[in-house]
């Protein structure tokens, strides 16, 4: 009897463990393989673009080498999330251009020397300028974890789970950096640095409140 109860509660433990939802990652952009869903971003000067074990790698550019995205991206009530790591150089190694509704903004970490993060741009100010820029200093060869959210009322931005980025929408002028432009609709970048990007997913969200 006590042999049977023992299976039984095995059975009950692994059935419970097999139904459990798996995490919702959302559609994935990069397949690892190749550019496929990609194009070359045509800032004249690009470096080299290489995909390999499951990474994009980034060559420096004169100034600046970066993909866009060629499928379909929401443009507003989104998040995306992946990794990136800078290689070597000395600026931005993150600059990821999206939509939001009929404009476009971008996040640019590691900027002006390797150390300024933010928003580019809100009211004319870039992501230096604004309410949004941080100063932070990023190891070489160390993968980070970015997330956007990108919302009707809001943008976050997180680092590693941590949010460094809270910045309410309210009637403010968004636009990008007219040099960021071949990135869009959807794209990252990287200037005058060596950059691998992977796992890169989106999703469709809730424009979440401000106390979430």
């Amino acid at each position: 009897m006590k042999f049977i109860s023992v299976l039984l509660f095995i059975f009950l433990f692994v059935s419970c463990s097999s139904t459990e939802p798996k995490e919702d990652k959302g559609e994935a952009l990069f397949n690892g393989k190749d550019l496929t869903g990609w194009k070359v971003s045509n800032f004249g000067g690009e470096g080299e673009i290489v995909v390999k074990d499951g990474s994009v790698f980034l060559d420096y550019g004169n100034p600046i080498t970066g993909i866009t995205y060629t499928g379909d991206i929401p443009k507003v009530n989104f998040e995306v999330e992946f990794e990136a790591q800078k290689i070597d150089g000395n600026d931005f190694f993150v600059g990821l251009t999206v939509p939001y509704k009929e404009t476009h903004l971008s996040l640019i970490l590691g900027g002006w020397g390797g150390v300024v993060c933010g928003i580019s741009s809100f009211d004319y100010a870039d992501a230096s300028e604004n309410d949004t820029s941080f100063v932070r200093s990023f190891d070489k060869k160390k993968w980070y974890k970015i997330k956007l959210q990108v919302m009707e009322s809001r943008i976050r931005a997180f680092i590693d789970g941590e949010r460094v980025i809270e910045k309410e929408i309210d009637g403010n002028k968004i636009h990008t950096r007219p040099e960021i432009d071949p990135s869009k609709p959807f794209g990252v970048a990287a200037f005058e640095t060596q950059v691998m990007y992977r796992n890169m997913y989106l999703r469709k969200i809730k424009d979440i409140p401000l106390d979430y």
